[in-house]
């Protein structure tokens, strides 16, 4: 008789269990957090953001800024300003700083030259302040120059938050009277996680070639000369290394007082990439993995709860203007549609039914709000954009939100003279 009373508790207890641990999931998702003064994470095909935490406010980047100094680097060799092999002398001022036992760096001596190819190495793999230094002024001929060149380059990209000072991101105490003019003693270079994101983003997409340098867990910096050194990659998330997790081959570290530690990470898993910003991890004093740590939860974050879903459009109502008359025409409207299927990035506590359109036709392709006879069936007339209800994050570049092409549902031939006439018999009598 016990057993048989212990077997319905059992099953409610396991009940009870069940419930809560299916409920995980969601829970997680209303309720994740990262330890750290701001994070950030996207899709870096499409831009769609997966997680904001204070994205917005500008906060000091550290050598997170080697991502913009690289990207110019890479520019300047695709357009062919400079290349690999070309040999970069060393001012005082870069050499004295590669000696600084305070800083990451590797050692260069002025009585040297250094390949572009080294220097960005050092750059990236060992973080090499001075590196960076020397790269920016035998590209533009002065560190101040250069970081001109950073300044207008993150522009066109849209970012208004970003301070930058110099192209290593060494807080200015560090420079001393190098400093730029006009600046502070104890300035930085500051951005948002979002912007930071978006540096990433176009480093990426537009010099993938990054990250066959980025990857590189350990090396040695100019090999084969009296400067050979021995590297270890600053991001200890790339195979071999102490926080090492499958997929990650990227991108920057960054480290200062004022910044605290920061990463930029970037991570592909089945055909996906996302890209991370965690700036200032807390417990960085008794954690000294807390930025790889909290990166690797983001990154899990991103990959479990967000998923790209298929939303037919062919299926969902029109908003505003549902069909157009057409001057000349045999029919004097034609119905309007949208054409074919989007993805849509999705959490997965998201209801797909629960989603807004919105449709802005192009002018330019009509004649005060009508067509002209003949009209070809799927003429694309617009674009109807996508945002499911639930998801308030957007993409980084709004103009990237999925959508799908506004088509004419028919043909409509142009109307014979007969028809013509009697309609501006009509048109006078009405």
């Amino acid at each position: 008789m016990q057993n048989k009373r212990k077997i319905p508790l059992l099953f409610v207890i396991l009940g009870l269990f069940l419930q809560l641990f299916t409920a995980i999931p969601a829970q997680a998702a209303d309720d994740f957090t990262i330890k750290a003064e701001a994070a950030f994470a996207i899709d870096a095909d499409s831009g769609k953001i997966f997680y904001d935490q204070n994205g917005s406010t500008p906060l000091a980047i550290a050598s997170v800024t080697k991502m913009i100094t690289t990207y110019l680097v890479l520019d300047a060799i695709k357009q062919q300003r400079t290349t690999w092999d070309a040999q970069v002398p060393i001012s005082d001022y870069a050499a004295e700083n590669s000696t600084n036992p305070e800083l990451s760096n590797v050692p260069l001596s002025k009585d040297q030259t250094y390949s572009v190819k080294d220097l960005y190495d050092a750059a990236i793999i060992e973080s090499g302040n001075a590196a960076a230094i020397a790269l920016a002024e035998f590209l533009a001929g002065s560190e101040h120059a250069f970081v001109d060149q950073m300044r207008q380059l993150v522009a066109s990209w849209g970012i208004t938050d970003a301070i930058l000072v110099n192209a290593s991101g060494l807080n200015n105490y560090f420079l001393g009277d190098r400093r730029y003019p006009d600046t502070g003693e104890e300035d930085e270079n500051m951005m948002s996680a979002r912007s930071v994101a978006i540096v990433a983003r176009h480093l990426i997409k537009d010099h993938p070639e990054y990250l066959e340098t980025s990857k590189v867990a350990k090396t040695q910096f100019a090999p084969g000369t009296d400067s050979a050194v021995e590297m270890e990659n600053s991001n200890s998330m790339l195979p071999g290394l102490a926080n090492a997790k499958e997929g990650v081959d990227g991108l920057k570290t960054g480290t200062t007082e004022k910044a605290g530690a920061c990463f930029a990470g970037t991570m592909e898993r089945d055909g996906r990439r996302v890209i991370t910003v965690v700036l200032n991890a807390s417990n960085e004093v008794r954690d000294k993995n807390a930025r790889f740590v909290e990166t690797s939860n983001l990154m899990d974050y991103c990959f479990n709860n967000w998923q790209l879903k298929t939303v037919d459009l062919a299926n969902q109502p029109m908003t505003g203007e549902t069909e157009l008359p057409v001057v000349d025409g045999k029919q004097e409207e034609v119905q309007l549609q949208n054409d074919g299927v989007v993805q849509v990035w999705a959490r997965n506590d998201m209801d797909l039914n629960q989603l807004t359109t919105e449709t802005q036709m192009n002018d330019t392709l009509l004649n005060d709000g009508k067509l002209i006879a003949p009209v070809r069936k799927g003429e694309k007339l617009g674009v109807t954009t996508v945002k499911l209800n639930q998801d308030d994050l957007g993409y980084v570049d709004p103009n990237e939100a999925p959508s799908a092409s506004v088509v004419t549902s028919s043909s409509v031939e142009k109307a014979n003279i007969f028809l013509l006439i009697w309609r501006k018999i009509l048109d006078f009598f009405n």
